[in-house]
Order: C-alpha cells, then sequence, then structure tokens
C-alpha cells in the first residue's frame, strides 16, 4: 500500500456513504495526492495512439478493469502502462499485467452475482499478502441498474465491470475530468460478443444489457461528464 491509514470505527446506525468511507483510501493511490483527472480504460482492441496512451499514463489517477492489459516497453504505445484502481469480478481472467506490482494498486471486486447465485468464494490465484475491497451491491451496482433500466435483484441484470468501473470513477470523484478510452459498448451497443486488448473473445453475459449502458455512456459524453478517446 501507499499509505496506512487509521482505521475508522463506524456505528452499524450511521449507513456511511460508500464513496465518502472508500474516497481517502484511493486518493492516496493519486500521483500527487490530489485527484483533478481521472482515466478510465476499459478492455476494448485500440489502435496505437501516442495521444491516447499519454492521456492515459499522465492522469492523476488512473481505472482498469478485468483481464487488462498495459502496452509493452518495445511496443507501440495505445493504452499506457500506468495502473492505480482494478475493478474486477470473480470470474476475471488474469492476464500478465493483472497483478504486476500489485501492492501498488487498489483492488475492487464487484459481486452482483451474490444477489443471484454467486457463490463468497475467493479466486484461488489471489496473491497471500494482497487484500481487496468488495464494492456493495447496495450503494452501487443497485443504483446504476435503476439508472439504465434494470433490476438485479428482481431480473438478475446488471451493469458490465466496465460501466461499474467508470460509475465508481465519477461518482468517487464527482469534480474531477474523466477520460474514457477502451469501451466498445459506446459505438457498439448491438454486439454480443467482446473483443479483448488481450486473450480469446468470449459472448456477452445473458444478465447484461449493453445497449442500455451504451445510452448511459453517450449521454455523458454529450453531456461533457467524459471525454471519450477512440
Amino acid at each position: 500500500m501507499k499509505a496506512d491509514l487509521a482505521p475508522r470505527r463506524v456505528s452499524v446506525d450511521e449507513n456511511p456513504d460508500f464513496y465518502d468511507v472508500l474516497r481517502p483510501l484511493a486518493s492516496t493511490y493519486a500521483s500527487l495526492g490530489s485527484v483533478e483527472r481521472i482515466a478510465v480504460v476499459g478492455n476494448q482492441p485500440l489502435e496505437e495512439s501516442v495521444t491516447r496512451a499519454a492521456i492515459i499514463d499522465s492522469a492523476d489517477l488512473v481505472f482498469r478493469v478485468n483481464g487488462f492489459r498495459l502496452d509493452e516497453p518495445d511496443g507501440a504505445p495505445a493504452v499506457g502502462t500506468k495502473t492505480d484502481i482494478v475493478v474486477f469480478n470473480r470470474g476475471v481472467r488474469p492476464t500478465p499485467w493483472f497483478f504486476s506490482e500489485y501492492s501498488e494498486r487498489l483492488y475492487l471486486l464487484i459481486e452482483p452475482g451474490r444477489m443471484q447465485w454467486e457463490w463468497e468464494v475467493y479466486p484461488h490465484f489471489w496473491p497471500r499478502d494482497l487484500g481487496f475491497i468488495t464494492v456493495p451491491n447496495r450503494d452501487v451496482i443497485i443504483p446504476l441498474a435503476r439508472e439504465i433500466g434494470l433490476d438485479p435483484e428482481r431480473d438478475g441484470e446488471w451493469a458490465t465491470t466496465g460501466t461499474t468501473m467508470m460509475w465508481i470513477a465519477a461518482h468517487l470523484f464527482p469534480t474531477a475530468t474523466l477520460d474514457v478510452a477502451g469501451l466498445s459498448f459506446v459505438d457498439h451497443p448491438e454486439q454480443t460478443s467482446w473483443e479483448h486488448a488481450y486473450g480469446d473473445a468470449c459472448l456477452v453475459g445473458p444478465e447484461h444489457r449493453i445497449a442500455n449502458e451504451g445510452r448511459l455512456a453517450r449521454q455523458w459524453i454529450d453531456s461533457g461528464r467524459i471525454r471519450f478517446h477512440r
């Protein structure tokens, strides 16, 4: 960890806001301690771009998702190398970059499947000396799902980890500028399978409605809440 924070005792009656509790910890991973600009990077394959890679790596905080990839030292720049916060789910397929320098990152586990069928089984590949923060469904997954017209408790439908990552970043630092890249559903909401920057393609899970997520992302783009980089 980059900083040791004294434990905060919270009464069960306080019902603290998740973002208020997490924000001081997340801020310790920022380059200069302040968070004015965030990069949020999905796993869509992207063409070479020196400009995009520089925008990502110069952000105060960089969020990445699930089985992400990073630029290689001898490869063409596309998505940069900086990684501060990793948002993942229990079904993650780790890439060669997922655990690299893990002691310098914050890992956030989302588990919407716990509302339906998923067991609380920690991944067997998890390093023994690395912890993670569990993202509460009540504070994140359910409000996001309702925003895009889904009911995860009733229907077992929820947002993808990529959209959840963007939602967390936007609500964790509401005044920060968000530079977003690598979310394919923005331009291709009709797709039924995912192409990944690393690893094989896979089907879009039946629990997702990515057209709904695409509409939310485009609303945020049109309103200026996020800057989307193709």
